[in-house]
């Protein structure tokens, strides 16, 4: 099992869409949100996934394709 943080932004639209919960649903990854800021019209979380490395990938690329932000998140960030 491979383990990844990531930081996901979002873009205006996708602040009101449960976008990590069908994520949830539609990948092999246990997901937990480490921090989180959702504001009106922007919103990050820190996010760490855990699962297969393929699945991981596809996981982030559908995350890219919908047009979100992906970027790796500091490994010693504290929570």
């Amino acid at each position: 099992m491979a383990k990844r943080r990531l930081k996901l932004v979002f873009p205006p639209e996708l602040i009101r869409e449960p976008v990590i919960y069908h994520f949830g649903e539609q990948f092999n990854v246990v997901t937990n949100i480490l921090r989180a800021n959702v504001e009106m019209d922007k919103g990050w979380v820190i996010l760490e996934l855990e699962g297969d490395g393929e699945e991981l990938d596809l996981a982030v690329s559908w995350l890219t394709a919908k047009g979100i932000s992906v970027e790796p998140a500091d490994a010693s960030l504290s929570v």
